[in-house]
């Protein structure tokens, strides 16, 4: 999607169609910039359609005003943002991403915007926001389908002013290349794990090599048995799909010896193993390399931005299958960092792939790790599709991640990890077990990831519950988020991890 600044009014600018914000107590036009701006026939036009239909002020309701003459846009897109007083940065946007949904059905290709409006923020701010709503929220996934959904390929800012506006194509230039990494994340996760294999997500890695200050490698299951990383080839070995070790090293401050590890899951498809799941909603389990593809793209927008902070990303990727070959319920592997695991379940197979990469990570020389998974259902029990789980053993990294997820509209929320969660994995014949029981699920996988972390500071996102949805949401199409994107590239932009 193209965005274009123009300095001018509304009335410079030919478009299919204005859209315009309508505040609660801002209903006349001597009250609205933006329609101050247009040519008096097309302000007589939507004062007369108001007087006839005066509501749309409540949040999410919308009025379409076709115009009849000729002037530079076919139609006017009333969009009611309620008081302007609740008008937060997650509203805006999920107002802008519902509305250009809901303008998809009139064949809009080109959509007009007035920038010098008055929000709770900057116009700089409201600018971005509304922008990323947009883009994040007329994602559709339709890369199978043989007749293609229309879409929006042009958006214009009008009205934005002259000493703010190599400001604003600044800060509009990073919030494009945050909401293309979102949309390419979600179009790998939406993928059918028939194309998705391991070795395509090692594909895709090696594309990053064009980045300046990046080093790619892969590493493949020969490489990977003399890593010793015994707990990730446990979980691969029912496949006939090989499994892949990604790693994505960025050296953005040479001068500092403070490394920041991303860790993803990358299991391009869970059946569970042995420890089969049901076969209800068995084919979402497509998006379980989900963490795994979070970390991918973010390193993408970090390529491009090119923050000073140094990141090793790290991606075990595989599969989780049953066969001949796969690992058993009471098997026992030694992990990379030497620790005997027994597999109660083969379905908890994420925390397995995690122990190993957060140990490469540390032997590369990690000093804060954050791994983010699609790790358990008992996050989604606890918390829902709404916000993502965190367990740490670092209060600060903690609270970084949780303002730099709040900046960006993503929402998690930190559950306790108490001493009695790392009991419950005892194990009768090896050092740890990799489940405890069904009781505070997220929180005992959450303890036996941290065994592998040791004393670094560290963060844990399950994103279970919202990397994939079930229906529409706001910014959220259908089917993949791209959630933890936006806040793993924010924790690097702020460059103080």
């Amino acid at each position: 999607m193209k965005l274009t600044l123009v300095s001018g009014l509304v009335d410079s600018v030919i478009a299919d169609i204005l859209f315009i914000t309508i505040f609660d107590g801002s209903l006349s036009i001597k009250e609205n910039k933006a329609i101050l701006c247009l040519n008096p026939l097309i302000q007589q036009q939507i004062l007369n359609f108001r007087q006839v239909y005066p509501q749309c002020v409540n949040y999410g309701e919308y009025n379409l005003i076709h115009l009849f003459g000729e002037f530079n846009v076919k139609a006017v897109f009333l969009i009611g943002a309620g008081k302007s007083a609740d008008c937060t940065r997650d509203r805006l946007g999920s107002l802008f991403g519902s509305a250009v949904r809901a303008v998809h059905k009139f064949m809009v290709k080109t959509i007009l915007l007035y920038a010098n409006l008055s929000y709770t923020f900057n116009e700089i701010t409201a600018a971005q926001t509304i922008v990323e709503g947009m883009v994040l929220g007329s994602y559709k996934f339709d890369i199978y389908k043989s007749k293609k959904n229309e879409k929006i390929y042009q958006i214009f800012l009008a009205g934005v002013k002259a000493e703010t506006i190599e400001a604003m194509e600044t800060a509009l230039h990073q919030t494009q290349i945050l909401t293309d990494s979102v949309n390419l994340c979600r179009d790998l996760i939406n993928h059918p794990a028939c194309y998705i294999t391991p070795a395509f997500m090692a594909e895709r890695a090696q594309n990053f090599r064009k980045y300046k200050k990046f080093a790619v490698d892969i590493f493949e299951e020969t490489a990977i048995q003399e890593l010793g990383m015994n707990a990730f080839l446990a979980v691969a070995k029912g496949s006939d799909q090989s499994p892949r070790l990604i790693t994505i090293h960025y050296q953005g401050n040479p001068d500092s010896k403070d490394l920041l590890a991303y860790v993803g899951k990358g299991i391009t498809f869970d059946s569970g193993g042995i420890s089969l799941k049901s076969s209800i909603n068995m084919s979402d389990m497509k998006m379980d390399m989900a963490g795994g593809a979070a970390v991918l793209y973010a390193m993408r927008a970090i390529g491009k931005l090119q923050p000073k902070i140094n990141i090793i990303a790290v991606l075990p990727c595989c599969e989780n299958m049953p066969s001949g070959h796969a690992v058993r319920p009471s098997d026992v592997v030694k992990s990379l960092d030497g620790t005997t695991i027994e597999i109660d379940n083969t379905d908890a197979e994420g925390r397995l792939v995690l122990a190993d990469a957060i140990s490469y990570a540390i032997q590369f020389g990690a000093t804060k790790i954050i791994d983010i998974a699609t790790l358990t259902g008992a996050c989604v029990i606890a918390l829902g599709n709404t916000a993502a789980g965190i367990v740490s053993n670092n209060d600060i990294l903690c609270q970084q991640v949780l303002s730099a997820a709040s900046e960006t509209g993503e929402k998690m929320w930190r559950m306790p990890i108490y001493e009695e969660y790392k009991e419950s994995l005892h194990s009768d014949i090896a050092d740890i077990k990799n489940t405890g029981g069904r009781a505070a699920g997220m929180m005992k996988a959450g303890s036996f990831i941290q065994h592998f972390v040791k004393e670094l500071p560290w963060v844990h996102l399950d994103i279970a519950g919202v990397a994939y949805l079930k229906q529409i949401r706001g910014i959220n199409p259908k089917g993949a988020t791209g959630f933890g994107v936006k806040t793993l590239v924010q924790l690097a932009m702020v460059e103080q991890i």
